[in-house]
């Protein structure tokens, strides 16, 4: 069974990421922007597909491509990839993975998480500005949290909390035997 990861990756964390997840499954990987030229005859070929993409403001970046496909490749095996900031035992992150798919699509879709971080120095400025607001808004939040100054110090600058022992759920999910026998 013929395995496709696709990514679209910012600052690198999603990068590698997918490079890890299709090193692991022996899967092809392909940039966002090159799949969306692609004909749908090249994807009849791939019995698993797998879209990775960051976190930004609670949802998944140009996951929009994706879905629009997802809906006539329910007979492969479906996932989306999420890379973030904050570390996967974030309750926030399951909120997130809860709201990220609709529930017509949970039916033939699994989506995940993968802790990843912040890296300044190759954001776009747009991205980098956002952040920048994010972060001073919460330093400035008279009745802030605990938490929400720990993560306002975290966000500050860059930082890597990512992690290959994170793609284990991915690679297992898309790796299941019992898929690839009922084709």
């Amino acid at each position: 069974m013929k395995t496709l990861i696709i990514y679209t990756s910012q600052t690198g964390f999603t990068k590698r990421y997918a490079e890890w997840i299709a090193d692991r499954l022996n899967g092809d990987l392909l940039d966002l922007k090159d799949a969306q030229r692609k004909t749908d005859e090249y994807f009849e070929e791939y019995g698993v597909i797998c879209y990775g993409g960051w976190a930004m403001a609670g949802s998944l970046v140009k996951a929009k491509w994706f879905l629009g496909k997802a809906v006539n490749w329910q007979d492969k095996r479906l996932a989306m990839f999420c890379v973030g900031g904050s570390p996967n035992d974030n309750p926030d992150v399951d909120i997130f993975l809860q709201d990220a798919l609709s529930e017509e699509q949970k039916k033939y879709i699994k989506v995940f998480y993968c802790q990843g971080g912040f890296n300044y120095e190759r954001m776009k400025a747009p991205s980098k500005l956002a952040m920048k607001m994010f972060v001073s808004a919460l330093r400035n939040k008279k009745d802030a949290t605990e938490k929400e100054k720990i993560m306002a110090e975290k966000m500050a600058s860059s930082y890597d909390i990512s992690d290959i022992k994170f793609i284990e759920p991915i690679v297992s999910y898309l790796g299941e035997t019992d898929y690839e026998e009922a084709v």
